[in-house]
């Protein structure tokens, strides 16, 4: 027992001196993040190699929305990350990467800007930046960490603890099947949303109505951060 309350004790102060580098990873991005100026996230595998038609998707998703003066935030990596930091170079606008510390896919795609390549220990750090800084979410197809970033955004607008912003799932055919099921199960069978709440994002399968939706939007709201 005595030695199961050291290794608390222990515990406790690891965990007070986390909060510092939890601090400094908030300070660090907010003072970089705030000089950069609207820019729309774009989420998706990193698993997607350069001949799959998404990530050609990303590109020129990246590229049409740096024409309308957005820069372009990812998560930093490969895949679809690399696509959209790809497209943002290519359009001369922002390239932003979000890099987290993983042990496994994650590594800096060649695209970044290196004065807006951010790195992170904490996803939850790294998920605040996100939102804060996002005036649109473009939802590429991805696995487990598309789907998080995703239902971060849309359960932050549901809830009124960010503005209402754009959020645009790209692929029909791949986000079918789980908004199928949101509307018949999620929603008419479990009654765990109104349905109001699927009219907080958009699915396309064209990159021109993609941005022309993000585009309509803020002919009536503002282009400030989040929160």
């Amino acid at each position: 027992m005595e030695h199961a309350r050291k290794d608390w004790n222990d515990i406790k102060s690891n965990d007070s001196w986390s909060i510092f580098k939890i601090m400094s990873e908030f300070v660090e991005a907010y003072d970089r993040m705030a000089k950069i100026g609207p820019c729309v996230s774009i989420f998706g595998s990193a698993r997607t190699k350069e001949d799959n038609p998404f990530y050609q998707q990303a590109v020129e998703m990246a590229e049409k929305l740096a024409a309308k003066g957005y820069g372009i935030i990812s998560g930093g990596g490969p895949g679809i990350m690399e696509a959209a930091n790809k497209g943002a170079k290519n359009g001369k606008t922002a390239s932003v990467g979000l890099n987290i510390d993983l042990p496994f896919e994650q590594n800096y795609n060649p695209f970044i800007d290196q004065e807006h390549n951010l790195e992170f220990n904490y996803f939850f750090v790294r998920k605040v930046i996100f939102v804060k800084y996002s005036q649109a979410f473009v939802i590429m197809p991805g696995g487990f960490g598309t789907l998080d970033e995703a239902f971060e955004a849309l359960t932050l607008i549901q809830t009124k603890k960010i503005k209402r912003r754009p959020v645009v799932f790209v692929g029909k055919e791949y986000w079918s099947g789980l908004m199928q099921w949101i509307e018949n199960i999620m929603l008419n069978v479990e009654r765990n949303i109104s349905g109001d709440d699927l009219n907080l994002f958009k699915i396309v399968d064209s990159i021109d109505e993609a941005v022309e939706y993000i585009e309509d939007f803020f002919t009536s709201h503002s282009l400030t951060p989040n929160f």
